[in-house]
């Protein structure tokens, strides 16, 4: 029987949905029940991670340390992890992440830039953590350029490195292709995980495909909260692997009552496989760009759809979120070339 870890993302990519507005009540509730669950890891942080908290990415509702701390003294057998972005993050926030009490950090890169994470990552191993490398929006990189990003991160002090479906863009062809060649290029000792967004309707079977060719991390979001239409339902994910024989170490009540109970209560709005978000997934577009293109759409009286397609054709990647505005004003004042300044 296969055996894999479930890492939850509910409250850090679920923070996308609800426009990381989680109170230190919500994050306590939803951190009970998944450490019921037997989940092994508990992914918390704003939905860019630390320090994400900015007037750019969207202001959270409670301060970093305080969410943390909350999640961090709620679980008492699951890890908690933090996600970091290089760039939006620096080593000082990790270290006080540290001092909440997080025993895994997730650094997460552009797939071709795995470079800028390894101070943070060798850092992160001095320090005692858990240390994951996260290669995001990895359906634009070629699989040649992909192995050498997943290689370097290794050499860093990764001890996992993730094929991370940003814009939930794969099919499970290239999922397999992915997981299968870093999977072969890796040490034997550096686990290989998957991250999917459900906006092509892919991120169950994506994330079977990647468990039969090696992958042993997966990660799931109660009731898919998380950008876009979502990560991988949990509960969903965990009901298919039992039938399969594939050992989460979770249970299927707990994360169902979690999900029906406690997480739909909370949404702003339904996870749903909308045509927006399917166009996400169609574009290639960074999965939590969904409220900030639906805002610039309703400002300029844009086809949400022209936005999404014209992002995807100009392959913008996290952290060009102010690159939105511009290509809503683009197209609402008929200009295809010409770059403008909105304020």
């Amino acid at each position: 029987m296969k055996h894999i870890r479930l890492t939850d993302v509910t409250l850090r990519d679920g923070m996308h949905a609800v426009r990381h507005q989680f109170s230190l009540k919500d994050a306590r509730e939803i951190t009970a029940a998944l450490d019921a669950s037997g989940v092994d890891i508990i992914e918390a942080t704003h939905g860019d991670g630390l320090a994400g908290s900015s007037i750019q990415y969207g202001m959270a509702k409670e301060p970093e340390e305080q969410y943390l701390r909350t999640v961090c003294e709620t679980a008492k057998n699951t890890k908690v992890a933090a996600l970091l972005l290089p760039g939006i993050g620096t080593l000082e926030e990790l270290k006080r992440a540290a001092d909440c009490g997080i025993r895994v950090v997730r650094v997460a890169t552009h797939s071709t830039e795995a470079d800028i994470a390894e101070e943070h990552i060798s850092e992160a191993r001095k320090m005692g953590l858990e240390t994951v490398g996260f290669l995001m929006m990895s359906h634009m990189t070629a699989l040649d350029i992909l192995v050498q990003e997943a290689q370097k991160m290794e050499s860093y002090g990764a001890q996992c490195v993730y094929v991370v479906d940003s814009a939930g863009a794969m099919l499970m062809d290239e999922v397999r292709q992915k997981i299968a060649a870093l999977r072969h290029s890796l040490s034997k000792d550096t686990e290989v995980g998957f991250h999917g967004h459900n906006n092509l309707g892919c991120s169950i079977p994506n994330s079977l495909g990647a468990i039969e060719e090696g992958a042993v991390r997966i990660d799931v979001s109660l009731a898919g909260l998380g950008a876009g239409a979502g990560n991988t339902p949990s509960e969903a994910f965990v009901a298919v692997c039992t039938k399969l024989g594939v050992e989460t170490g979770t249970n299927l009540y707990a994360v169902l009552d979690a999900a029906e109970d406690i997480v739909r209560p909370k949404m702003h709005q339904p996870i749903l496989m909308d045509s927006n978000s399917i166009m996400l997934g169609y574009a290639g577009v960074y999965s939590s760009f969904l409220l900030h293109a639906a805002r610039a759409s309703e400002q300029f009286d844009i086809d949400i759809r022209d936005i999404l397609v014209e992002l995807g054709n100009m392959r913008i990647v996290g952290g060009q979120e102010d690159v939105i505005l511009d290509v809503a004003y683009r197209l609402a004042h008929g200009h295809n070339q010409e770059s403008h300044v909105v304020v």
